[in-house]
């Protein structure tokens, strides 16, 4: 009995050391991880139009959903990009245990270094201050055409093409177009 209750500790402490480091390895890149509900992933797919073949790149892909859900739903490709080597492992092994798709993969790399300028859609859950340093890093790397999708923050200077109030969603057109939220909602308005 005593070996049991061992045992069982032993795979406890285990479980809660995985998960300790899941939660605090992205903070050392100062990046939480929080997920993204389904319904609100889908809502963004829907809402930047993602086409059968288009490349998607998430940036921090974190446990993979918008991958899969790009890829199986849309019939996209989807390419994520994650700094964190447990979230980066976990999506890794996801895909192998998925079948291997080969329109899903996941790159462990920095996406302030990547190359993004094959991208159709970028999904962009990141923080206030990272899409501050990011607008003009996207505005210079992606092509004309290119769009993109931010999750809770928008970009402060560039005009959404569309925005999602119920799930804080801001969409956007490469070449971005200045203004911000306060512009696009001005241009709702009818006066």
């Amino acid at each position: 009995m005593a070996k049991f209750l061992f045992i069982l500790l032993y795979i406890a402490a285990i479980i809660s050391l995985g998960y300790g480091l899941w939660l605090i390895v992205p903070l050392l890149y100062r990046l939480a991880w929080v997920p993204t509900a389904k319904d609100r992933v889908r809502r963004a797919l829907e809402m930047i139009d993602l086409k059968p073949d288009e490349l998607l790149y998430d940036l921090g892909a974190g446990d993979g959903r918008v991958l899969f859900m790009a890829a199986e739903e849309f019939g996209a490709r989807a390419v994520g990009i994650e700094a964190s080597f447990l979230q980066y492992a976990f999506t890794w092994l996801r895909i192998f245990f998925s079948g291997g798709k080969p329109n899903i993969s996941v790159r462990r790399e920095n996406f302030h270094r990547s190359d993004l300028s094959e991208a159709d859609v970028i999904f962009a859950y990141l923080t206030p201050k990272l899409t501050i340093r990011m607008q003009d890093e996207l505005a210079m790397r992606l092509r004309p055409g290119a769009r993109v999708v931010a999750v809770a923050f928008d970009f402060p200077d560039w005009k959404p093409s569309d925005f999602d109030e119920d799930y804080l969603l801001f969409a956007y057109n490469m070449p971005p177009q200045k203004g911000g939220v306060a512009a696009y909602l001005a241009d709702q308005m009818d006066f």
